[in-house]
């Protein structure tokens, strides 16, 4: 019996471990109380990869580009499958920037959308989002990251 529990502990140390560098899942709430779980794209590879390859992405969901620094942030669509909405964030966590049904770009060369402001995250969401929300500029979005990953310096 004492063999089975530890065998089941270091499997389940294992497992836990090899989850550490996963995709991390947090909720994001929008000015009229509707909430998503947003995943995180916290590294270059994952701020690289995005949505890209992905079939769908639903109302409730959203991937949510953490950045080291408040910058211009450009984003490109290509090698996506669907449009989508997206919103800059400041490190105050307000809409500094909002571009609307981005189409994906199938092909070279694809064009690349820039903020008008800095940004310190960017959000993505389903095509129609923005709209159905009535999001607009300097809405502020709710969302705690988790402990691990610090804020963005320039609040």
């Amino acid at each position: 019996m004492k063999k089975r529990i530890i065998l089941v502990l270091v499997f389940l140390t294992l497992y836990c471990s090899g989850q550490a560098g996963k995709n991390k899942f947090i909720k994001v709430y929008f000015p009229d109380s509707f909430s998503a779980t947003a995943e995180l794209a916290v590294s270059d590879e994952e701020r690289a990869q995005g949505l890209m390859f992905r079939e769908k992405i639903n109302e409730d969901q959203a991937m949510l580009f953490l950045f080291e620094k408040e910058d211009i942030h450009s984003f490109w669509m290509k090698n996506m499958r669907f449009a989508i909405d997206i919103l800059w964030l400041d490190g105050r966590k307000r809409i500094v920037h909002i571009e609307n049904q981005v189409p994906p770009c199938p092909k070279d060369p694809c064009s690349s959308y820039i903020p008008a402001a800095a940004a310190s995250f960017v959000l993505e969401l389903q095509a129609g989002f923005v709209e159905k929300h009535g999001l607009r500029l300097y809405d502020r979005i709710e969302f705690v990251l988790p402990r691990e990953l610090s804020e963005p310096r320039n609040p």
